[in-house]
């Protein structure tokens, strides 16, 4: 257990190797900190799995975005048309959900997913996100609070980094670069950088190339919730435009690690 030791590089995840919840499960488990009792110092890192964009459930997936994107329609539910095992197959959404510019509920009950990626703030019509029971999602891109519309959502809190029940620690961020030369944004070990992905700011949705990259944590309220959210800033002048967090939440942004609920409980 790590107890108040501070390392310059975040910790792997504890538990990479999801375990099967039975043959015909949609998700895996995920034992990345007890969602019961207080764990303030247990260590917690980034979930590691990437993504098999060859898998049917994938191809499927896709096939859905598409589908729905033409049509129109206002609420998207794509689980619900895979398979058991297809769902277990998407660990994230593809970034072609930008497309989905009229979809007002997003529904991912039960989904196996780990991350969700920024493009989900082009879905600017939305109005209610529902996640629950997704229980491997542990933070969100600070780029939803681009869904401007977005007024309720359902979220399973005590699966969230820094969550004020049990308040778990956040993963450990990289330090800030001041250029990212020699860096491939574009395929980013999720381990160490929770996103396999990155070619613009959260903040100022510049080209990250064009900047650096400072990552931080910030918990900021988002529909119904509070959220712990990834900031992939390209300055830090970004960093400080960042909006307050709510009261009883950490005050400013932060690279991770045990954080409490105010500034003096952080290490």
């Amino acid at each position: 257990m790590d107890r108040r030791g501070d390392t310059s590089n975040p910790e792997p995840n504890p538990n990479p190797n999801p375990i099967p919840v039975g043959r015909e499960s949609c998700q895996d488990t995920c034992r990345c900190f007890d969602r019961v009792n207080s764990q303030p110092y247990a260590r917690v890192g980034f979930h590691t799995e990437l993504q098999d964009t060859s898998a049917p459930g994938w191809l499927h997936l896709l096939a859905l975005i598409d589908e729905a994107a033409a049509d129109g329609r206002e609420e998207f539910r794509p689980l619900g048309e895979l398979s058991p095992q297809e769902r277990r197959e998407i660990v994230t959404l593809p970034p072609t959900i930008a497309k989905l510019t009229a979809v007002k509920h997003l529904m991912l009950y039960g989904s196996n997913l780990v991350r969700i990626p920024p493009e989900i703030g082009a879905m600017t019509s939305l109005e209610e996100f529902t996640p629950y029971t997704s229980y491997r999602l542990h933070w969100f891109p600070y780029e939803i609070t681009r869904c401007t519309r977005l007024t309720r959502s359902t979220v399973s809190t005590r699966t969230l980094f820094g969550n004020y029940k049990l308040r778990p620690p956040f993963p450990r961020l990289r330090s800030a670069e001041s250029s990212v030369a020699g860096l491939d944004t574009s395929d980013l070990d999720p381990g160490r950088w929770g996103t396999t992905a990155i070619s613009s700011c959260s903040v100022c949705d510049r080209a990250i190339e064009l900047g650096g990259l400072h990552p931080v944590w910030i918990s900021l309220r988002v529909a119904t919730d509070v959220l712990p959210l990834l900031v992939n800033a390209c300055s830090a002048q970004c960093v400080a435009e960042l909006p307050p967090p709510p009261e009883g939440y950490f005050q400013s942004a932060h690279t991770g690690g045990r954080v409490g609920q105010s500034s003096a409980d952080r290490d």
